[in-house]
């Protein structure tokens, strides 16, 4: 998803996305022992298991949207347009095929070939291996214009073909012959269905009847008719119940007893577009549907009547989404209003936690009584709402306006369901008024208060506990125009609001005053408040935003560039970025502090609603005429991410939209592009010859030096109490006449024990380096060896450094010379302090013996002095400067 230059946000995945109107394919994993199933969602083919609609897998994305699906024991087939392709472990294309002409319609896998055929009437056989065709059939298309493709069960090599004109033909493939052909019943086939009986076939007619038909003795077996339009899919029960099911184009499914012929139940509504694909699974009271409204449902059939019900189901909206909003601090819920006039809570983390809020009804009761589709009560759909976690658990934490609707609504979100009040000026209770409706809304952070602007220039406040009506902003209305969009500040002190007059008015929440009135420089669009800096994007009808400052309520930034209307805009948790989606189909991110344009780029279609994660981690987008809410990732977070301001004749580059999982490749192509063309910043190791520049060696490697004959005897191990010697068990005697004692033996090593170092030692290479750097006067070799050694060590390098150690007076000198270079040079100031503060405690008696080294030293002491004089005067300074911040009324 990167771009050339390095793109702020690239795309992650996509939610909300599980069905289209292509039938799903159900499938046998021996190994696992489960049922999966495969559905096309776009370019992609996601794979679910139907023990807990879980997602298992998604394809690697093909370049068009899939058309059609089928699947055999190891392979997923899906073509677009004329190409046909072949998946295997559900991920990665391993065949494709081309040859067709023209789209492709109709796929059976057939053993160890695959037949297609496209609208032109023209069958293929491929071999699934070679890639090859094996047999090509031209049909006429005024007499036999193929519509539905079946491999009879134990029917070897052949395949049983429908068509528009209501005839049935039975072919041998590796023959390439027509065995048999049945006259039909002059009705278009729609659909082909093998019953569990061998040699019977469900034939779906376009006239909504369905024929059970043994095709060996060209005999009809039963007929039935549903009301609601051509038969799309056809499935039997395997479960020991006689029972088949039909679906229909408007979402109703029925059901058959096939012992007794009759129509045994209807489920009404199954689907609220026609019912693309229906499978029983094997052995299982078990039905799986899915559509076009993006629903896969798993019905099971274990209540009395032999009626289905939801046992799982994954859905997201069945028409386009247009206000998106993240829900929450946590960054894992997003709230989605459709244009099916559904409110929905979408899962960035796992799909389970979806959870749909239901439909806007004037009245519920009446509403569940008449059903979806014969619904009078349904409210229109949500135009803008806004929503608040500081009391969901104790009453409504949502509030919606609809379109062209006076009246709003409440949403419980724990409930996952409609609130309890509706809330409108009290003067509409009796009549609605149909030119007059809600334009704007805001929630309190309290949660306590919401407030409403409606398309008259009113904005009244409302309790949303109770619904009581708590005042109104202006005598009888607070702008002239509609009200383009409102806001309450953190603390429920000011309320903003702008009108379509071009006027921003600041209201005392509380009293209703009117504070301040600004005339702006044109009509605004849109508002949004930053709450936590207190910062207000406007949207202008001229496609401009500006940035008010609500503390001094001056404009304090104002961008333009833009092509087309603002949809919508939403900022960066800092506050530091403003994110703007227009109808040019571009999305801009304008960095506030440097008041420049920092990344843009182009979408296919324009993104409708923009909100970003309150963690700052994703940015989420819904775009014109798409199903699905995207997730892009702010590649700031995890990578070197240019944020120079853009060009003036950067031209955005198209980035094509996310598909539901990441894709890796191109993340890390574009990875690399971007570390080329940046070159991270490398810090100098001192900014100015002027300032003193510290070393990065931790405290414990110069702080301690003073006191390491402290800690030394700290950490010393006391010795063990020493056991008294024992004397002879037989006293030894002098040998003579007379008897005496030995007298204990007397040491007569008087030899001392101090051996005099300077004699033994060899020279460390710090002493050498020193030694070396009186002629050359290059001290940077031996401060390295010092700054790479600890306490202890350097403590023996400086003793060392004396006469008696194995130096020399030299060698000192050459080691004050190097102290001294390193206040000149201002560099490792705190090494050079604790250096000298140690060899000045481990030598003062030589130091006050020899002349030489007196001078060398009184030398040092005058420049020690005068850089530390520079320093204080500073620090003062500094000090100085801040007591007065502290202290002063600013």
């Amino acid at each position: 998803m990167a771009r050339e230059g390095g793109g702020l946000f690239a795309g992650f995945r996509v939610l909300g996305r599980f069905s289209g109107h292509v039938p799903h394919v159900l499938r046998y994993h021996g190994r696992h022992r489960e049922f999966y199933l495969a559905t096309a969602v776009g370019c992609s083919i996601h794979t679910y298991n139907v023990k807990r609609l879980g997602i298992v897998a998604v394809s690697n994305a093909l370049p068009q949207d899939i058309t059609c699906l089928a699947a055999d024991r190891m392979l997923i087939f899906a073509s677009y347009k004329n190409i046909l392709h072949a998946f295997a472990r559900n991920k990665e294309v391993v065949h494709t095929y081309e040859g067709h002409k023209a789209n492709i319609h109709l796929l059976q896998p057939f053993g160890d070939h695959v037949i297609s055929v496209d609208v032109d009437n023209v069958l293929i056989v491929w071999d699934i291996q070679a890639e090859e065709e094996y047999l090509q059939v031209d049909f006429d298309k005024a007499t036999f214009a193929v519509s539905a493709v079946l491999h009879p069960s134990t029917y070897l090599n052949k395949i049983l073909l429908g068509s528009e004109q209501g005839s049935l033909q039975l072919w041998n493939i590796k023959s390439n012959k027509l065995l048999y052909s049945f006259p039909g019943w002059q009705l278009a086939v729609t659909t082909l269905e093998q019953a569990p009986a061998v040699d019977v076939v469900a034939v779906g007619l376009v006239s909504g009847h369905i024929i059970l038909h043994n095709i060996k003795f060209d005999e009809t077996l039963m007929k039935f008719q549903q009301d609601w339009g051509p038969i799309t899919a056809i499935s039997f029960r395997t479960d020991g119940h006689p029972v088949m099911a039909a679906g229909s184009p408007i979402g109703h499914i029925a059901l058959w007893d096939l012992e007794e012929e009759k129509l045994m139940c209807q489920m009404q509504d199954a689907h609220s577009t026609a019912i693309a694909g229906m499978s029983f699974v094997p052995g299982e009271p078990l039905l799986i549907t899915n559509g076009a409204d993006n629903a896969i449902r798993v019905w099971i059939f274990d209540g009395p009547g032999g009626t289905g019900r939801v046992l799982r189901s994954r859905m997201g909206h069945s028409a386009p989404p247009t206000k998106i909003r993240y829900h929450g601090q946590n960054g894992e819920q997003i709230l989605s209003a459709g244009q099916d006039g559904t409110l929905q809570s979408f899962s960035t983390v796992h799909e389970k936690f979806n959870k749909s809020l239901g439909r806007g009804s004037i009245n519920k009761k009446k509403s569940k009584k008449k059903g979806l589709k014969l619904d009078t009560m349904a409210l229109p759909p949500i135009t803008v709402f806004a929503s608040e976690v500081a009391h969901q658990s104790d009453w409504d934490g949502i509030v919606a306006c609809h379109q062209g609707y006076i009246t709003c609504t409440t949403w419980n979100y724990q409930k996952t369901s409609m609130g309890a009040h509706k809330l409108r000026p009290e003067e509409f209770s009796k009549h609605k008024p149909i030119d007059i409706y809600a334009t704007a809304v805001d929630i309190t952070s309290c949660g306590n208060f919401t407030v409403i602007g409606l398309s008259t220039g009113q904005v009244d406040v409302y309790n949303i506990q109770s619904g009581i009506h708590r005042g109104r902003y202006g005598k009888e209305r607070a702008h002239e125009g509609a009200i383009r969009g409102l806001a309450v500040d953190g603390l429920n002190q000011l309320v903003i609001t702008a009108g379509s007059e071009g006027l921003m008015k600041f209201w005392k929440f509380k009293t209703k005053d009117l504070i301040y009135s600004t005339e702006l420089f044109s009509s605004p669009s849109g508002i949004l408040l930053h709450r936590d800096s207190g910062i207000l994007g406007i949207a202008f009808d001229d496609f401009s935003v500006s940035v008010l400052d609500i503390e001094t309520r001056k404009i304090v930034r104002m961008f333009s560039g833009h092509h087309g209307r603002i949809n919508d805009m939403t900022f960066s948790p800092d506050g530091r970025w403003l994110i703007t989606s227009s109808m040019d189909c571009t999305i801009k991110t304008w960095d506030l502090p440097s008041g420049c344009l920092i990344d843009c780029f182009l979408v296919d279609s324009a993104a409708v609603s923009l909100t970003m994660s309150p963690t700052g981690d994703f940015l989420a987008s819904t775009h014109v005429d798409d199903l699905g809410i995207y997730l892009w990732s702010n590649r700031s977070l995890y990578s070197l991410v240019s944020l120079r301001p853009l060009p003036a004749d950067y031209e955005p580059s198209m980035v094509t939209l996310p598909s539901t999982c990441p894709m890796q490749d191109e993340d890390v192509a574009g990875d690399e592009e971007t570390c080329d063309e940046m070159t991270e910043y490398v810090s100098p190791q001192q900014l100015g010859e002027q300032i003193v520049t510290l070393s990065l060696l931790p405290e414990s490697r110069w702080k301690n030096l003073l006191s390491l004959d402290v800690i030394k005897k700290k950490n010393k191990p006391r010795e063990p109490p020493k056991v008294p010697k024992s004397a002879p068990f037989f006293i030894p005697t002098v040998p003579g006449l007379i008897p005496r004692y030995i007298a204990p033996e007397e040491e007569n090593d008087t030899q001392s024990k101090v051996v005099n170092l300077g004699v033994l030692a060899q020279k460390s290479d710090f002493c050498i380096h020193l030694e070396e750097a009186l002629s050359t006067n290059e001290y940077t070799a031996s401060l390295n060896i010092l700054k790479s050694l600890g306490p202890s060590n350097i403590e023996i390098e400086l003793r060392g450094l004396a006469p008696e150690g194995g130096g020399s007076v030299e060698v000192m000198i050459s080691f004050l010379r190097m102290i001294e270079k390193m206040l000149k040079k201002k560099y490792n100031f705190e090494l050079a302090q604790a250096y000298l503060a140690l060899f000045l405690k481990l030598h003062l008696k030589i130091l006050s013996s020899e002349p030489n080294l007196l001078e060398e030293v009184s030398r040092l002491s005058t420049q020690l002095e005068e850089t530390w004089t520079h320093l204080q005067s500073l620090f003062n300074q500094s000090l100085c400067v801040l007591t007065y911040m502290k202290s002063a009324l600013l």
